[in-house]
């Protein structure tokens, strides 16, 4: 098969023939047939995410695809049923602590690191091979409406933080990072889960208007000053009521502050769901005041990627109506195009863009 290859960090992808992923038990070959570019892979390619990704490797996060094969353990699954390549591989092991990796993107710890050493195969590429629970079934679907839903893998994330914070219908939610992709994909998730209102704080007034465009009078935006103290009367000023739970979802490079000032909005007995990249590049901690969350009872939730039952869930409100994948404008690329692709996403990144690579 052909797939892309990252050799080195700092180097363009090789576009090569590759061998066939080869087929055990306990797993799926997927024919992949529309793969997502995350708008910072370029950052992950070149080490500047410092991502623990053992080289040679085929990167790509998640695909939409076809399946090829199963194992003998596979019960439903059939061959060509579309199917979601959900990248979150657990091991099999230990249910109560299982070690993670991102296939073709990152890994959590030295488990981690094993995992992906056997799942080492990403999206960009004309097959996969994933763990048979990872090839998740989304349904009939149109062909040429692959590309777009490849907008699930950046909605996943946002939609595992709701859950994370046993967000319930009706509640005021908060987005921490509402102008960026993920950010901007927690408002739509919110909405489509019932929120009866989203307040979406950011810098970026363009981005604001658009969101606000977008989702009417459920939305309520705030263009941020940062100030730290302003920001935060600002925001609990624009809800109409307690807000119930905060969803931080803030890139690397936003300052701990800013986590800050959005999380002490939440109300006595709020949640707060923390799932950005905040400090990951070093700075400043969070630096949470212990009374205020001890007197308020605040919970403050950690929450990495999604639970494996995600993508069901998510599916099913993309299929009743309640999340519209139309939202997404799409631009494909060949697998040839691979670090074409890369570049544009680096650059056309942003709220309900979606760059994919099509082998």
């Amino acid at each position: 098969m052909k797939a892309a290859v990252l050799k080195a960090f700092g180097t363009l992808l090789t576009v090569e023939q590759t061998p066939d992923p080869l087929l055990g038990t306990g797993e799926v070959i997927v024919d992949v047939v529309a793969a997502p570019v995350l708008s910072y892979m370029n950052e992950v390619l070149s080490g500047e995410r410092r991502y623990l990704l053992d080289l040679p490797q085929v990167p790509g996060s998640g695909a939409i695809g076809r399946v090829r094969a199963t194992g003998p353990d596979a019960t439903h699954l059939q061959v060509g049923d579309w199917v979601m390549c959900d990248p979150t591989v657990r091991s099999r092991d230990d249910a109560l602590m299982p070690d993670i990796t991102l296939q073709g993107l990152s890994a959590r710890g030295e488990g981690g690191m094993k995992l992906q050493a056997y799942y080492r195969g990403g999206g960009f590429a004309e097959q996969m091979r994933v763990p048979t629970e990872n090839a998740i079934a989304i349904g009939e679907i149109d062909p040429a409406y692959a590309g777009r839903w490849c907008a699930v893998t950046t909605a996943l994330v946002p939609y595992g933080g709701l859950l994370a914070g046993q967000m319930q219908p009706g509640e005021t939610v908060l987005v921490s990072g509402a102008t960026g992709q993920f950010g901007s994909a927690a408002v739509a998730v919110s909405l489509a889960m019932g929120a009866g209102r989203v307040i979406a704080p950011g810098r970026n007034e363009a981005v604001l208007t658009d969101i606000k465009r977008r989702f009417g009078d459920r939305v309520v935006t705030l263009k941020l000053s940062g100030d730290e103290a302003l920001d935060r009367e600002a925001m609990k000023a624009a809800a109409p009521g307690p807000i119930d739970l905060v969803l931080d979802i803030l890139p690397p490079e936003a300052p701990a502050m800013a986590v800050r000032a959005a999380a002490m909005t939440v109300r006595q007995g709020g949640r707060v769901v923390l799932m950005g990249g905040v400090g990951m590049l070093g700075g400043a901690g969070l630096d949470l005041p212990y009374p205020w969350i001890m007197r308020n009872s605040i919970s403050v939730i950690g929450s990495w990627m999604y639970p494996p039952l995600a993508v069901v869930g998510l599916t099913r409100l993309i299929h009743a109506g309640l999340l519209s994948l139309n939202e997404f404008e799409v631009t494909p690329f060949g697998l040839d195009q691979a670090n074409e692709a890369v570049a544009y996403a680096a650059i056309h990144g942003g709220p309900f863009r979606m760059t994919v690579i099509q082998p």
